[in-house]
């Protein structure tokens, strides 16, 4: 029974899953010149890439030709909406199939994106065989393309998104996970993949800042929030590091938080995203704050990030019953009430290589 207690999240039973795969090429100009302008490039290859897609039996799958980032999200109704720099899915994989290709008069994306959701029910129980599927595509279309030796990038990503506070509002029941690395799991249900990959796994955690909060912190007329985020970074801090938690992020800037291994990627930003880079092989104290005291903003961003430790046989359950231990007692200190607020906790796992 210990050993289950430390080893199993127990996450309720409403918990969302989704997975998505990434595949990135970069075509250069001698891939462009086969084609009579760019137009012509990415509608010949979508209807390449749609077709292999009904090949495989995969159904829901988006062509991106105008260099914005896909973000995406559960929701019980389909959405696709654009921003300058991104675009983002909202979709119940249950349900919902599409094909998009997405591209920009006269321009000539740095980056071709091909983006593949999961569909269907027991989202991580068949991650692999959705994985494989992916594969298996790309291999083909790779031997369509003008270039059959350009590199393709694969980013599989992850996650369970719940609320925190779902037992308080009445979600009493809940499964025990171990939450098993990706590349150890693949590897069990035979996806293979290289032994050179990147991976990472960590937890966002959104919260509204109410009308409550604000009250709590500010004073009326003030023009200085620095109060506000002082007080969330305090409580942050203190409520991780008591759980030996040592690579974190509050994000209040307004921007979307993305998180990446130090080893791949650096820390960046732009008009709307906030790239954090973490370096999960060394357990020294990684903090990075990223708000304005003049900019008060709607929603924070609470980042967690695990490192190679935390990564066991037994799987990231560990790391979760300690991030969780953290995130309760960070809503006792911001005094939340947990029928009347929301914190949303998404578990991600993302694991990257280059096809071979």
């Amino acid at each position: 029974m210990a050993i289950n207690s430390k080893h199993r999240v127990y996450i309720p039973t409403n918990a969302k899953s989704n997975q998505y795969i990434l595949a990135e090429i970069k075509p250069d100009e001698a891939f462009y010149r086969h084609y009579q302008n760019p137009a012509e490039c990415y509608q010949k290859l979508s209807q390449q890439f749609f077709a292999l897609a009904d090949e495989f039996g995969l159904h829901n799958v988006h062509m991106i030709a105008n260099d914005k980032l896909p973000v995406v999200r559960y929701h019980h109704e389909a959405y696709c909406l654009q921003t300058e720099k991104q675009i983002l899915f909202f979709y119940d994989p249950q349900y919902h199939e599409a094909q998009n290709l997405f591209t920009k008069p006269d321009y000539q994306a740095r980056k071709i994106r091909l983006v593949f959701l999961a569909t269907g029910t027991e989202i991580r129980a068949h991650a692999a065989e959705f994985h494989s599927k992916v594969s298996q595509l790309l291999e083909s279309l790779k031997g369509l393309l003008p270039d059959p030796q350009l590199q393709v990038k694969i980013r599989d990503h992850q996650h369970l998104s719940y609320d925190l506070f779902a037992s308080a509002k009445g979600q009493k029941e809940t499964y025990g996970y171990k939450l098993r690395g990706l590349y150890p799991r693949y590897r069990a249900r035979q996806c293979d993949m290289p032994e050179n990959h990147s991976a990472i796994s960590y937890v966002t955690v959104n919260l509204p800042l109410t009308r409550q909060l604000k009250q709590r912190y500010l004073k009326p007329g003030d023009t200085d929030f620095s109060p506000l985020y002082e007080a969330l970074e305090k409580a942050f801090l203190q409520a991780s590091e008591d759980k030996n938690l040592f690579r974190l992020a509050l994000v209040a800037n307004g921007l979307t938080p993305l998180v990446r291994n130090s080893q791949v990627d650096q820390s960046q930003h732009n008009t709307e995203l906030q790239k954090i880079s973490f370096d999960t092989a060394h357990d020294k104290h990684q903090f990075s704050r990223h708000w304005q005291a003049d900019n008060l903003v709607e929603t924070a961003h609470f980042i967690i990030v695990a490192g190679d430790e935390d990564n066991t046989e037994s799987g990231y359950g560990h790391f979760m019953n300690r991030v969780e231990a953290a995130l309760n007692n960070l809503a006792k200190t911001l005094q939340l009430d947990p029928m009347r607020n929301e914190m949303i906790v998404r578990f991600h796992q993302h694991i990257s290589y280059m096809l071979s």
